[in-house]
């Protein structure tokens, strides 16, 4: 029985995806044991990964150094004793608490020269680890296995239903509508972002059809979330800093489809099983799609596209200005889950 220590990632969509490497060691190893050192958002996600046994918090911000906390953490782990520690971020400091840990064995891409803190440090090919989750996995597995590392497991997340229709209750939301989520929000930059009123036009029309729609995201994301839902009765909801992480997962289960940029959220619909709308840009689904069977790819593959700028280089951001909301209504209109029954009962 292996004992193991993961260094999570530090994006939502990147923990849900690395879901899929813990996965790869339970079936190499079922009686492994995988705990996983993140951010403090981070554990309500992982508390719904079978595989992870403890989620570990890291007292740091997001790009904060944090040296005296990553080695007081790590001596704290010490007596786990654990037997292999591997490091999913690049970042020196990210290796710092299995060194502190005297793990030993700690893998890790080269990244930032981390000649001392590793004990393999592996080359990554970006040609043959061409998405995030096949980086992740590949250090899971041995060397002669790694590129590519097969198979590729989907993410699955458990739900709470009990939580779900609480939320349900206590959010007011209709339980005789089927559900459209929307995610408008992208951390990373307004390259990202499909503009708001196209999220409006896809609201509108589905709030006429008979659906609900739910727009969610951070407490960020509450003054995008009233544009989107201006004007469209009391069947729109935004729901944006009124939920936490943990209600996300058990909302988007519920919801019929997901229709979102390219952000955590969208990952999150995508590993509970919703049919998801990826929608991309300045990003690639090539690099990060949505970890499901059940996805639609919404991206025009424009000359200047995918550029992975968080501001157009070129000031117009056509990539996402000209992926008309017609489109995406059109394809979700035939992804819908939803019994025949049930969506004329609600017309």
């Amino acid at each position: 029985m292996a004992k193991y220590l993961i260094v999570g990632p530090s994006w939502v969509g990147d923990m849900v995806m690395a879901q899929t490497l813990f996965s790869r060691i339970k079936i190499d190893d079922p009686s492994a044991i995988i705990d996983v050192v993140g951010p403090a958002w981070s554990a309500p996600i992982l508390a719904r990964m079978s595989e992870v046994r403890n989620a570990i918090t890291l007292e740091t911000g997001h790009g904060e150094w944090g040296i005296n906390t990553r080695r007081q953490l790590g001596k704290s782990l010490k007596s786990e004793s654990y037997d292999k520690a591997i490091v999913l971020p690049r970042s020196w400091k990210s290796a710092l608490v299995p060194f502190f840990a005297n793990i030993p064995e700690r893998v890790g891409f080269h990244g930032e020269q981390r000649f001392v803190l590793l004990t393999e440090r592996r080359v990554l090919d970006k040609n043959i680890l061409n998405q995030t989750v096949k980086r992740f996995t590949s250090l899971g597995v041995e060397q002669s296995k790694a590129y590519p590392p097969e198979p590729i497991i989907n993410p699955q997340l458990s739900v709470d239903k009990n939580n779900q229709q609480n939320l349900l209750s206590s959010l007011n939301l209709s339980k005789d509508k089927p559900a459209i989520a929307l995610m408008a929000g992208a951390e990373f930059g307004p390259s990202k972002q499909w503009p708001l009123h196209h999220f409006h036009e896809v609201a509108n029309h589905f709030i006429n059809e008979g659906y609900q729609i739910w727009v969610l995201g951070g407490p960020k994301d509450q003054e995008d979330g009233d544009k989107i839902i201006s004007g469209l009765g009391e069947f729109a909801f935004n729901l944006c800093g009124k939920t936490k992480l943990v209600d996300a997962i058990d909302l988007l289960a519920y919801a019929d489809q997901a229709i979102s940029n390219d952000s955590g959220l969208m990952h999150v619909a995508a590993a509970v099983g919703t049919h998801v709308h990826g929608i991309y840009g300045s990003t690639s689904e090539l690099f990060t799609p949505p970890l499901t069977d059940k996805k639609t790819i919404h991206n025009l593959h424009l000359e200047c596209s995918p550029c992975f700028k968080r501001n157009c280089p070129l000031g117009h951001t056509n990539c996402q200005n000209d992926l008309k909301p017609i489109k995406v209504i059109e394809e979700s209109t035939n992804k819908s889950t939803k019994p025949q029954s049930f969506r004329e009962t609600v017309k």
